[in-house]
Formats: structure tokens, sequence, C-alpha cells
């Protein structure tokens, strides 16, 4: 089976569909013969004929590969990397041969977007052999509570530097990788936290370090958010997370977390104090364990085989 998957940001920032295509497509290896391809797309496209092509970056992309697929006789698997939004909606009306949703509560609203097109569930993963607990046994000097996510509206970065400005000897640190609101977001965490603030941009491969200096992870992304590999690759290194209360974020993070409401900022700092005042054994890497990259990449491996 010939597998094309297309992503033009790959290899130029790592985020979560970067993340996917990346994991996906080494272990999806193993079986198939799998391109990511991010440049010349659509010429490409035309030149190989492949049997399964997978568009990450919804609209335009997700139309011009539709109607390649149709010329080439190929299959066409649209994933919800974006959340339910227009981009999400875009996958649907294409007629996909399948849609993947990322939350139980994606794949129900899939079925009232487009019920004639094969919906199914299987969220994003971590890579279990990479994220580990690390973590020292020795009482640590520093508290930290880690957020990691680019500085954009979407990610709402200022919403945890609030919160944690209401607690005492906690300090802050945001790994970001990069975002157009960074400048701001450095200029408030300085001004509210001073020394208590850190502020890093760290290649992926560093990130185990990252989670291992963390006694709390949080996510205040806003609800729109597909799913949070963060989250994930948290709890494999042994942090707890706190993460907005909705049905997507509790079906990832079961009980090795807390949840809140981030945008009332009391409440949110009240919750990280929980969060860090409670020993969470090995919860977080028992609920990370559920999600596998290995046992995720067999679900695309059992879908691709179904639909070709």
């Amino acid at each position: 089976m010939r597998i094309a998957i297309l992503n033009k940001y790959q290899d130029k920032v790592f985020r979560g569909a970067e993340t996917f295509v990346h994991e996906l497509s080494k272990r999806l290896s193993k079986k198939y013969e799998v391109d990511v391809i991010s440049k010349n797309i659509y010429l490409r496209l035309l030149q190989k004929k492949y049997d399964v092509i997978v568009p990450t970056n919804g609209r335009f992309q997700a139309i011009f590969v539709r109607k390649i697929a149709w010329l080439s006789k190929a299959k066409v698997v649209t994933s919800g990397q974006s959340g339910m939004g227009w981009d999400d909606r875009i996958n649907l009306y294409i007629f996909p041969d399948a849609f993947v949703a990322l939350s139980s509560k994606a794949l129900a609203w899939a079925k009232k977007v487009n019920p004639f097109v094969k919906s199914v569930y299987i969220p994003n993963g971590v890579d279990l052999s990479k994220f580990k607990n690390n973590k020292s046994k020795k009482q640590k000097e520093n508290i930290t509570v880690l957020c990691v996510g680019a500085a954009t509206k979407q990610k709402r970065l200022d919403l945890v530097i609030k919160a944690v400005a209401k607690l005492e000897k906690v300090n802050l640190l945001i790994a970001s990788g990069g975002g157009n609101l960074t400048s701001e977001i450095k200029k408030l965490g300085n001004k509210t936290l001073g020394e208590r603030f850190e502020m890093v941009s760290v290649p992926f491969d560093k990130m185990p370090e990252i989670y291992s200096r963390a006694d709390v992870l949080t996510l205040p992304s806003s609800p729109s958010e597909a799913f949070g590999n963060v989250l994930v690759e948290a709890m494999a290194s042994g942090t707890p997370v706190v993460a907005r209360d909705d049905l997507v974020r509790r079906e990832i993070v079961g009980d090795a977390g807390l949840f809140t409401d981030p945008e009332n900022t009391n409440e949110y700092a009240k919750t990280l104090k929980k969060a860090l005042e409670t020993d969470w054994k090995d919860k977080p890497r028992k609920q990370a364990e559920k999600f596998s990259w290995d046992s995720i990449a067999e679900s695309y491996s059992e879908l691709l085989k179904e639909i070709t």
C-alpha cells in the first residue's frame, strides 16, 4: 500500500499536527510505503500513484486532494487535527473515504455534520519510550507549573500567568514554539511574576527534559483545541495536569489531573494549588499508556486496510 501524508509545515515547526505526521508515518512505514510530502504537494501526487492520501492542512488542500483522488482513484482520509470548526467541516464536506475524530465528542459532532461519511474515533498519542518519568525523588526546592504552547490567542497563556501570580513560592515555566504574541506574553510574565517566570523555546527532542522540571502541567487553551498532545506527553513523564473542564479534556486526562475554568482566575489558581498538593502516585503514567502511538498506529492500519 502506498500512502501519502501531506503537511506543508512539516520540519518547519513542531506542533500537534507535525507530531501526528511524524509519529504515524514512522510506524506505518514498517508495513507500507509512506511518503511525507511538504513541498510541491499536488505535483507529487499526480506523479506517483498512491492508494491513500492523508491531507492535514485542511480547507483548500483538502479540496484539491479530493479532486486529485477522484482522478487517481486514491482513497482520502482526513483527520480532525484542527478541532470542531470550519477546517474540519470542510474535511467532512469533501466526502473523504474516512474521517478520523480525535475524541468521542468530535466523533458525535462529525456524524451530525456529515452522516454520509465514515467517521471513526482514533485519538492522538504519545511515544512512551521517549517520554518517561525521569523526575528526581529528592525534595525539590522550586515548585514549578509548566505550560507548553505557542504564544497565540488560542493558547491563552496570559491566563496561566494571572493564576500563578496568586500562588506563593510557585514558579511558572512556559515552553513556547513561537507565536505572534511572544513579546506580549514575555512582557506580561516578567512584569507579573518577576524572577518566578521563565519562557523558553526548545526543540521537540529536548521536551522530555522540560517535563522532568515540572510539578504540574497546565493547558488553558480555548475549547476549540482538538486534542492537546502536551497533556499525554506530560502524563507519560509522570506529571499530573490541570486542564479546562470539558468533555474532550476529561476523556484524555481521566483521573490523572484536575479540571477548571481557566477564565476564572481564582478558581484556576485554587485548582493548581490543589494539584500541587496532591500525591498522584503513578496515575499520570498509567493514563498516558492508553494513548501509545504504537496502538494508535495499529488502529490507523486497520482503518486503511478496511477502506482499501
